[in-house]
């Protein structure tokens, strides 16, 4: 091993050290206690039960549609929950542990990844790569998710995965040559483990599917790109379909995954919000609503109220929009959100976002390479803005807007590098022309 490949993997492993510390500081901040009212009261309440031999219910009524102790819900993410009752069957119910263990794969994993990606998008740079790994490593928002019992930190790690395997898949179908099995079947399996985290990745999926099968069309490959995308395909299925026979044996109807969509579409559209989306506030559930109807039937039901709202008052709509680009953007402190976050909010896209648009700008010119990441951030963006947005909602782009910091902190070392150098040479001149009178008079 040469000398340069040594460093660099001293480096790695030192911003890894970084990372994993980082988090494990803010895991044993939080402690043993849950926040009170949030998603991680809900993870921890539900892995319990898991945990105990209940399965995925809850011993009193929840949110959100208040149902009777120990029914059966599919609101939260399986994998997730099945991941927090795994721990707690091994150490016990302690929040700690997840968040020791959540700090530890989520400090080695995330900025792994963000490497992983910025290798494949940046082949040439390796600089870039290094710098965008210490980003991952760094971000505040990534170290404060990693602590939390939240579906964060591994979806962005499997959507990462995926977006790399993706743009392999885009220079195969481009150049002609054929994608491995294991390629393959890495897209499909990432694919999968990223929507049983967070089923809103579905439509990007859709789409992804659909820019792939276009660049296997446009040079000639799309039988090539067919069969490929269709194993992935089969291997996003897979991942998915049993917790469909799941949910179709315990409601005795159609379920794909969590009964949540509906919820999310009627409650962020809903009039109480005018036209200034309140994030933080869920929509009363309607009073002529049957609760007594199963979790698959309530989400249809709701589904349907969300898209009336929509319809009924379209310009309320695309106003109550665009509030959601102001709370989907936002980096400053705001008063309705602990320290932390405020710390964390500024610490991370408002640290980072001067250096991201730079970069963006920055790497213009290789847009034939990067394309399929501009069409990830720009559909998630409006997929959030149009739907439900929340700071948290972007972090996945954020991930990937990492690479495009790292190309701005590349480009302003090789600046310094490159006038340190020039003002040694200068030097070195000015020595030389110092001692070459002296020189010749011997």
């Amino acid at each position: 091993m040469d000398r340069k490949r040594k460093q660099s993997i001293m480096a790695i492993v030192l911003i890894l050290c970084c990372a994993v510390a980082l988090r494990l500081a803010v895991a044993v901040y939080l402690g043993d206690e849950v926040a009170i009212g949030r998603d991680e009261q809900s993870y921890s309440a539900l892995a319990e039960r898991v945990a105990d031999g209940y399965g995925y219910s809850f011993d009193t009524p929840w949110y959100p549609f208040g149902k009777p102790a120990g029914e059966p819900t599919s609101h939260w993410s399986f994998l997730y929950t099945a991941y927090i009752a795994g721990i707690y069957a091994v150490f016990g119910s302690s929040p700690l542990i997840v968040r020791l263990i959540g700090a530890l794969v989520g400090g080695i994993l995330l900025p792994l990844m963000v490497y992983r990606l910025s290798r494949r998008a940046f082949p040439e740079r390796p600089l870039v790569a290094l710098l965008a790994l210490a980003c991952g490593a760094v971000y505040a928002y990534f170290v404060l998710f990693a602590a939390q019992l939240m579906t964060e930190t591994f979806y962005i790690i499997f959507l990462l995965w995926s977006l790399e395997c993706a743009l392999t898949l885009q220079a195969h179908f481009s150049t002609g040559t054929k994608p491995g099995l294991g390629l393959i079947l890495s897209f499909g399996l990432s694919l999968g483990l990223a929507t049983l985290m967070r089923q809103a990745i579905l439509p990007w999926i859709a789409i992804l599917f659909l820019l792939l099968l276009w660049v296997g069309f446009r040079n000639g490959r799309f039988q090539q790109a067919l069969i490929a995308l269709t194993v992935s395909g089969l291997t996003l299925v897979a991942c998915i379909i049993p917790f469909t026979i799941r949910n179709y044996l315990v409601y005795d109807d159609f379920l794909l995954l969590n009964a949540n969509a509906g919820f999310a579409m009627y409650s962020a559209q809903h009039p109480f919000h005018g036209t200034e989306f309140q994030e933080y506030t869920a929509a009363p559930l309607p009073d002529d609503l049957d609760l007594s109807m199963s979790e698959a039937a309530l989400d249809r039901e709701l589904m349907r109220r969300g898209i009336q709202f929509i319809l009924a008052e379209p310009g309320r709509y695309l106003l109550l929009s665009a509030s959601r680009a102001v709370d989907y953007f936002v980096f400053w402190p705001m008063p309705q959100t602990s320290m932390l976050n405020n710390v964390g909010r500024v610490l991370s896209f408002g640290l980072f976002l001067p250096l991201m648009l730079a970069g963006l700008w920055l790497s213009r010119r290789n847009w034939h390479d990067l394309w399929l990441l501009y069409a990830f951030m720009a559909f998630y963006t409006c997929l959030h803005i149009f739907t439900w947005a929340m700071v948290r909602y972007r972090l996945p782009v954020d991930a990937v807007l990492l690479l495009f910091a790292a190309v701005t902190l590349a480009a302003i070392w090789q600046r310094v590098q490159g006038v340190q150098r020039t003002q040694g040479i200068q030097q070195g001149g000015l020595e030389l022309e110092m001692a070459l009178p002296e020189h010749l008079d011997k």
